[in-house]
């Protein structure tokens, strides 16, 4: 919701909106829903899904009014420097365009996590929420960072897609605020573990090919030899463990990991995972 609203108020109808290629899905729709004119600017696997911003610039036109980006990204969670996001935010002032970047995967990286993109000028709006990083997703908690001008826009389109949420959910979102701290505890502990196990794990197979990342909540590596769609069914129906298909991200040869369990759950999923990769290349 909260990129639907930011979008919703930074762009018009036919407006000429640039996208991240692979990126979150929903974020595709939501141009489309709104009538922009949808051009990509790739991040690819070969080059560790870094944003090249020359291939960026090369795409951009006067009639470019956004730039949307996530930060982690989604599926790879690849940090995006800041001397990139100072670049983008250059390319974008140039035109008159503003940026978005979605930062919702940004807070995994806890204490360690940079500088929101909102500080780097006016032209940037961020979104985030406590979903990824503190595994509240339930509460549908979020928050968008914007100049004055554009958050007045975005409260005015809130009253009218959720001007009443659950006061129930509202109360928790509150308490879990005030509780942060020992919620970031909790999920660090977790993914510090799980991170190391899928490491373990890259490391013992010569099948799966992966960008190695220090943090985030997901791995987004590429499948050798193997089709992704029987692998997949095969993990729901035999093991009752799930992937994302990477066809969801617009890469069908990669599955997305996600590290948000139990270490003890997700080292029976990387297990299940393995097996099912021998299954099928046997």
């Amino acid at each position: 919701m909260a990129n639907h609203l930011a979008m919703a108020a930074l762009i018009e109808h036919g407006d000429e909106v640039l996208i991240e290629q692979p990126t979150y899905d929903p974020l595709l729709a939501i141009a489309q829903y709104l009538g922009a004119k949808v051009k990509r600017f790739p991040r690819k696997f070969e080059d560790g899904f870094k944003i090249d911003v020359e291939a960026l610039e090369k795409q951009i036109t006067g009639h470019t009014r956004l730039i949307v980006l996530t930060n982690l990204h989604n599926p790879s969670s690849v940090l995006v420097e800041e001397a990139t996001l100072r670049k983008i935010g250059e390319l974008a002032r140039s035109v008159r365009a503003r940026v978005l970047v979605d930062e919702v995967y940004l807070e995994a990286l806890f204490e360690n996590a940079p500088k929101s993109a909102i500080s780097l000028g006016p032209e940037f709006v961020a979104t985030s929420s406590l979903t990824k990083g503190y595994g509240l997703s339930g509460l549908r908690c979020g928050w968008i960072l914007a100049d004055n001008d554009a958050a007045a826009q975005m409260r005015k389109l809130d009253d009218i897609f959720g001007a009443s949420a659950p006061n129930v959910m509202e109360r928790l979102s509150v308490t879990a605020i005030t509780q942060l701290p020992r919620i970031a505890a909790r999920a660090k502990g977790m993914l510090n573990a799980n991170r190391k196990t899928l490491r373990a794990f890259f490391d013992s197979r010569d099948d799966l090919d992966a960008v190695q990342t220090e943090f985030g909540t997901t791995s987004f590596p590429r499948v050798r030899d193997v089709d992704v769609e029987p692998l997949y069914l095969l993990l729901t129906d035999k093991y009752e463990t799930a992937v994302v298909p990477g066809r969801f991200f617009e890469s069908p040869q990669h599955i997305r990991i996600g590290m948000c369990c139990e270490p003890e759950k997700f080292q029976r999923g990387i297990t299940n995972l393995g097996c099912a990769l021998d299954e099928l290349r046997n």
